[in-house]
């Protein structure tokens, strides 16, 4: 067996899989619900007005990209949002900011 090394750092795995997560409005729009706090999968059903099997795709897609988690209890799960599971995208969105910032500065400043 031959093995190819990664060509996407894991880093860059998990900024890929939180931007893919981000860019489905529905996802969006659940992931603002959880801002305000935890809901169990019928909660946000019944918030979003899809059905409680769609809202369970999302969340695993949400879950899979570290965006949210869950924890049991009794006999239902309650979601709700990872905030270090953004890290990766601020990062990501940082990368483009700071340069220009930087270079912003520096133009006021005189410095070139």
């Amino acid at each position: 067996m031959v093995h190819k090394p990664l060509l996407v750092k894991r880093s860059d795995q998990q900024t890929t899989a939180a931007l893919k997560a981000l860019g489905e409005p529905r996802r969006v729009e659940i992931l603002q619900l959880l801002r305000k706090g935890s809901l169990a999968v019928g909660e946000i059903a019944a918030r979003v007005d899809v059905t409680q099997q769609a809202v369970s795709q999302h969340l695993a897609v949400l879950g899979q990209a570290g965006l949210v988690e869950a924890r049991r209890e009794g006999t239902r799960s309650v979601y709700a949002v990872r905030p270090d599971g953004f890290a990766p995208v601020e990062e990501f969105v940082r990368s483009f900011w700071t340069p220009r910032l930087r270079a912003l500065k520096d133009d006021i400043e005189g410095k070139k």
